[in-house]
């Protein structure tokens, strides 16, 4: 697990801690999820590459330094992608979008290909692909992969939650790329759901069953 990233923060906690709980509305679960992305968005982008322009300040005109938050592309896997995405945007702004449909075929457990929208010119761009579980870690591979296609400057994979069995299988597949994540749970289930997990992050997100 030595490119596993273990954000262990106490407000990250915290707000996980609440989003596990079964009577966490809607709502509540989507705010905190939006909240928890915020700030896992510093920690994923601590290695952004800076440059020098120069600015004036009220008194004067110096160098400073900034992120071309153009060069970073948010890669949602859908649907439930999209509850970190609108967390990082926040604190990212400038960052282009690309969206990867898939859907885990519920008698195989593999992750089925339904969409596929990116950028263009990828190869001059760091992608960050978000997801709140890596569970079977089946769906991770099959975007990562595909995303590896169009051959970009650089992938990290940041999640919620995660487990062993999870990290294992997006490793052996993808070792160069980077796991972000808020917890590594205990195991998966014989419907590969994590445990203690939250649940089914897409449902609590949209408030669908």
């Amino acid at each position: 697990m030595s490119n596993v990233h273990l954000v262990d923060h106490p407000l990250v906690q915290h707000k996980l801690t609440l989003m596990r709980r079964k009577e966490a509305s809607t709502n509540s679960f989507r705010r905190l999820l939006n909240e928890i992305s915020m700030l896992m968005a510093y920690e994923v982008t601590r290695d952004m590459p800076m440059q020098d322009i120069e600015i004036e300040t009220p008194l004067e005109t110096m160098n400073a330094k900034v992120i071309d938050g153009k060069k970073v592309v948010l890669v949602s896997i859908l649907r439930a992608g999209t509850g970190i995405l609108d967390g990082m945007l926040s604190v990212v702004p400038g960052a282009r979008v690309g969206h990867i449909g898939l859907y885990r075929d519920p008698k195989t457990l593999t992750a089925v290909e339904y969409y596929f929208k990116m950028p263009g010119e990828m190869g001059e761009r760091d992608c960050i692909v978000v997801d709140p579980m890596l569970a079977t870690g089946n769906s991770a591979v099959a975007a990562v992969e595909r995303l590896k296609e169009l051959n970009p400057k650089s992938i990290k994979f940041v999640c919620l939650l995660t487990c062993p069995e999870g990290i294992k299988t997006f490793q052996t597949a993808h070792p160069d790329v980077p796991i972000y994540t808020a917890a590594i749970d205990r195991e998966l289930n014989s419907h590969g759901y994590i445990l203690p997990g939250l649940g089914d992050a897409g449902d609590r997100i949209f408030g669908t069953k």
